[in-house]
């Protein structure tokens, strides 16, 4: 993923993935490994936090490949696995996958769709799947749903009126459901299921939380404007989650749509 690179790579594991990727990485690997599988892609892979857990609970014998952009993300996600297990970590685009035809059983995507073409994307991972593969994918829901990015984008405005930074906005601009399903339609999936996936989390530190948003991509676009110290944007942004959603611990909620479809 663009802009995930260095100490942003670590900040994204660490203090947002327990928080906003956790849930939802156990439910998408529960949901993979439902149906017998001998070959499995992840893309948009990151640090590895749906990668772990699909390598918890895949069968043994099934091969694990995961594919990622960004060689910071990729570094990090190396430190969670084992020689031994099944697993390819390789550093490889969605909308060019250096993979045969037919070649998976199934292919899953939590939170990258947003960050590349997604006509591009669902004819390559059309092209990847054997008949009868499942393609599972996640979005985010709107800025309405996920305060990470609305409140974060209101302290932007905050403290960059004219030109607020607005990276944390693009990743919940992906939430139209239609758009999203003609697209899938047109690659040539059937069987489209589509469900609404509310979750709550209780955070312990919210400043690490704030932290970890804001030294996102987003700090290189704070950097650029070079008018704010970004951890006092960190302490307004945690004061503000606190102010809203409680303290110690903060219930922290968000929303995401989770696409399962099928080549037949």
């Amino acid at each position: 993923m663009a802009g995930y690179v260095g100490d942003v790579a670590v900040a994204y594991d660490r203090d947002l993935g327990r928080v906003l990727f956790e849930q939802y990485a156990f439910d998408i690997a529960r949901r993979t490994a439902e149906n017998p599988v001998n070959d499995v892609l992840e893309v948009a892979s990151g640090t590895g936090i749906v990668t772990r857990q699909l390598r918890n609970v895949l069968p043994e014998n099934a091969k694990l490949t995961a594919i990622d952009i960004s060689d910071s993300m990729m570094d990090v996600a190396r430190t969670k696995f084992l020689p031994h297990e099944q697993i390819t970590l390789q550093i490889a685009n969605a909308v060019a996958l250096p993979f045969n035809n037919q070649v998976f059983d199934a292919v899953v995507c939590q939170f990258g769709l947003m960050f590349f073409d997604k006509d591009a994307a669902f004819r390559e991972t059309y092209r990847v799947l054997r008949h009868g593969g499942r393609y599972l994918f996640s979005v985010w829901d709107s800025r309405d749903y996920n305060p990470y990015a609305s409140l974060t984008f209101e302290v932007m405005q905050q403290f960059f009126p004219i030109d607020p930074p607005r990276f944390l906005e693009s990743t919940v601009a992906s939430f139209e459901i239609d758009p999203i399903k003609e697209k899938l339609i047109r690659a040539g999936f059937e069987r489209i299921n589509i469900s609404v996936q509310r979750r709550e989390y209780d955070i312990d530190d919210i400043g690490a939380f704030a932290r970890g948003l804001i030294f996102s991509p987003i700090i290189n676009e704070i950097r650029e404007r070079g008018e704010v110290d970004p951890d006092v944007i960190t302490d307004e942004l945690a004061n503000r989650f606190s102010i809203k959603y409680g303290l110690n611990p903060t219930r922290f909620p968000m929303q995401a749509i989770l696409f399962e479809v099928e080549k037949l």
